[in-house]
């Protein structure tokens, strides 16, 4: 199961399990976001490598427009992929 929860267009909150058959929700989030934003992923357990590519795909329609994606509260398994990935080095992450 995935949810994705966002207040006033600014934090972004993702729960669950992020894998190819939630794409479409998070699509439909993220291109949602018009500024920069806060990704809490702190309630995020999984993350398939078409989450991350919608996350490389936002970031990168945002970086466009002079705005950013930070991502926050990651647990250590989310971090490890993110690194594995060299994302570590793209993203804000804190």
């Amino acid at each position: 199961m995935f949810d994705i929860k966002i207040n006033e267009g600014k934090e972004v909150f993702l729960i669950g399990k992020l894998n190819a058959s939630c794409i479409n929700s998070l699509q439909e989030g993220l291109d949602s976001i018009k500024s920069n934003c806060t990704v809490d992923l702190s309630e995020l357990t999984y993350i398939s490598s078409a989450g991350l590519g919608e996350f490389v795909k936002s970031f990168t329609r945002l970086e466009k427009s002079g705005n950013s994606i930070k991502l926050v509260n990651m647990n250590n398994h989310i971090k490890e992929v993110f690194k594995y990935c060299g994302l570590d080095k793209v993203f804000i992450i804190e």
